[in-house]
């Protein structure tokens, strides 16, 4: 509701406006505060929080046991590999340093890299004792992206 103020000669002076709170009982803006409180959270926390919680400060790789000092070194790790499957009970789930976390992504692109995109070499073999100093096809491929990058 507005409340105005007039002076001596009828002039509007100070005008101001009364929130009236919603049914929650809070004001509007206090609602939209909140609401940008909660977008400046980092996405996920609430997952992220949840797996500490079940599984503890604890990698599950390397079992290096952390502490509230470098917790911020422990990652989530989704294992079917879903990022929007969170189940409750954290099944999908495995707490993860970001060295072993790191390792994981890494030899899944690298699995996938000489899976997939070099399908027509699979059946040569990765290190042998012919050519490029008996390193083989990994040799070349590491030559090949090396004269890439120079580029």
């Amino acid at each position: 509701m507005a409340r105005l103020t007039f002076s001596s000669d009828g002039r509007r002076v100070k005008g101001a406006v009364r929130k009236e709170p919603g049914a929650s009982g809070r004001s509007p803006d206090e609602v939209v505060r909140g609401m940008k409180e909660e977008a400046k959270k980092p996405p996920g926390e609430d997952y992220r929080e949840r797996s500490l919680r079940i599984h503890g400060l604890v990698c599950a790789h390397c079992g290096r046991v952390f502490d509230e000092a470098n917790r911020h070194l422990l990652t989530v790790h989704h294992r079917d590999g879903n990022h929007h499957n969170n189940p409750p009970d954290g099944s999908n789930w495995e707490n993860l340093c970001v060295y072993c976390h790191e390792n994981a992504h890494s030899r899944e692109v690298l699995g996938e890299y000489l899976g997939g995109a070099a399908g027509r070499d699979r059946d040569r073999p990765v290190v042998s004792g012919e050519g490029n100093g008996g390193f083989g096809l990994l040799a070349e491929k590491l030559q090949k992206a090396m004269k890439d990058k120079r580029k």
